[in-house]
């Protein structure tokens, strides 16, 4: 009941930060690239959208590591939210999602907190440096710029991220759900730069500054397109070597740290919309104990299966929606109708990726429940003490 409660104090003590950073106050003083209209009407289908959207990228965050930025950013997107107050949003969202989380996969066994740290001193620092590059696209190309930039580079990080890691996990199934260390892992873990360090959880040594890079790109990435989450994953089972399992679990512990700093960072310059925020928090903070519980019945090349496939449908969604930001900045001069029909198709398929990975995490999770595996075994026991 302590831990709880203290869990509880942490989040209630950083959304009042947030919120202080995000008042008006504070927002008079935003730098002036960001001009108009940020912030979008909410109606009730767009309250409900919003919160399905958080539950499922909660779901999501649980089970594979990842903020569920790939989910919730193209989601809020797809209502007609500004890129850059998109990422700004979901980031603030991210940080008390990820240290429920996190906590809960620490219980479970599946955290290497050490790895969590190291990587997180390098992520805070790379969140500092996305967000000055969305404040110069903002600046040079306006609000069309941004959506623009966010949207591509989702296509363009998704389909090669998600198409390796699809790759990688019908590689493992082929081979009987075995999982070995990555070859390029093995071979840096093998050269000595000094400091070496000793990672106990995830079973392994590595120079510190092969995790630098990792760490960098990950917090690079999060504040300018907000998909920290699906680098840092990848990055930890490829490039240093830890399993999917343990990989996807410390993913939240620098999901949490690199979150509250950029969120500080974006609120002081006025980007982040609370109403979005606490709506899909709202959702997420379910979906996201759930699953994490997951991860306790299912195999691991699964976390790699249900990472993969929604990465690269969620990469078709945003390729649908390219032409409007493209039309808006002079670049193409497709007609009005067509921009409209593909922006109809990218939100479709947006919610075809919700559905699919929530229905891909929970049928696994309760096949493996009534095959009454060891895991499952566990797992029961995990949900049992959830409830009480």
């Amino acid at each position: 009941m302590s831990r709880t409660k203290n869990i509880l104090s942490v989040i209630f003590i950083s959304l009042m930060l947030l919120m202080l950073s995000t008042s008006p106050a504070f927002a008079a003083g935003a730098i002036e690239v960001f001009k108009g209209n940020r912030f979008i009407d909410l109606t009730i289908m767009n309250v409900l959208f919003l919160f399905i959207v958080g539950f499922i990228g909660g779901l999501v965050s649980g089970f594979i590591g990842s903020g569920g930025a790939f989910v919730l950013t193209p989601g809020m997107m797809s209502l007609g939210v500004p890129g850059a107050v998109a990422v700004a949003s979901n980031m603030a969202h991210k940080f008390p999602k990820a240290m429920i989380g996190s906590y809960k996969r620490y219980k479970y066994g599946q955290v290497d907190l050490k790895l969590g740290l190291v990587m997180a001193v390098s992520a805070i620092v790379g969140v500092q440096l996305g967000i000055k590059v969305q404040q110069y696209i903002s600046h040079m190309w306006g609000a069309a710029g941004s959506n623009l930039y966010v949207s591509f580079s989702f296509v363009l990080v998704l389909i090669t991220v998600g198409g390796y890691v699809f790759y990688d996990a019908w590689r493992i199934q082929k081979t009987g759900g075995v999982e070995g260390t990555a070859s390029l892992a093995q071979r840096l873990q093998k050269i000595n730069i000094p400091p070496m360090m000793h990672f106990k959880k995830a079973n392994l040594t590595i120079s510190m500054w092969f995790t630098v890079p990792v760490g960098l790109a990950t917090g690079l990435l999060a504040a300018t397109i907000a998909v920290g989450g699906f680098i840092g994953v990848p990055g930890m089972m490829y490039v240093i070597g830890a399993s999917s399992l343990v990989a996807s679990a410390t993913e939240l512990v620098v999901a949490f740290l690199m979150g509250l700093t950029g969120s500080i960072q974006w609120g002081l310059v006025g980007m982040i919309d609370i109403r979005l925020t606490l709506i899909i928090l709202a959702g997420s903070l379910f979906g996201v104990q759930l699953g994490a519980l997951g991860t306790t019945y299912v195999k691991e090349h699964m976390i790699k299966v249900v990472m993969g496939s929604i990465m690269l449908v969620v990469a078709v969604s945003r390729g649908f929606a390219i032409p409007e930001y493209t039309n808006q900045l002079g670049l193409t001069s497709v007609a009005d109708q067509s921009v409209q029909l593909m922006s109809n198709i990218s939100f479709v398929i947006m919610v075809f990726a919700l559905g699919m990975g929530a229905i891909i995490i929970l049928t696994s999770m309760f096949k493996a429940m009534r095959n009454k595996t060891p895991e499952a075994e566990v797992g029961a026991g995990e949900l049992e003490k959830a409830v009480n």
